[in-house]
């Protein structure tokens, strides 16, 4: 179970990290070509987004690999599915109903993580 929590862990902060990133690189406008739904936000609001992705991407999988505060990891999980429940919301408001699914799927891993390294196979 620890190893196949360390895989969720890694592809979960893979794309939290990918997404993060294109949040923070890309102009709002040249993010509304692909993400309608930036157009109800701020640049200041977006790049704090993308902010908030990369350093859960970082707790996700920097504390337990370090051994240095691994409780991070789980808190950094919790933060994940309290984002994925923001932007589900925030993609029913815009009608994109096939993005709520990705959340929901991304959702599910961030519990996953949240409840194995919070119960029995915490560091």
């Amino acid at each position: 179970m620890n190893v196949f929590l360390w895989i969720v862990q890694i592809l979960l902060a893979l794309v939290m990290l990918a997404s993060g990133a294109l949040m923070l690189a890309r102009s709002r406008e040249k993010l509304a070509d692909s993400m309608t739904w930036v157009t109800a936000f701020t640049p200041a609001q977006i790049q704090g987004l993308g902010l908030l992705k990369v350093l859960a991407a970082i707790g996700l999988v920097l504390p337990a690999a370090t051994g240095i505060a691994s409780i991070w990891t789980p808190i950094a999980a919790v933060g994940v599915a309290l984002l994925m429940i923001g932007a589900a919301i925030t993609h029913l408001r815009a009608h994109e109903l096939p993005n709520i699914v990705v959340n929901a799927v991304l959702f599910a891993l961030a519990a996953v993580i949240a409840c194995g390294r919070f119960g029995p196979y915490a560091f």
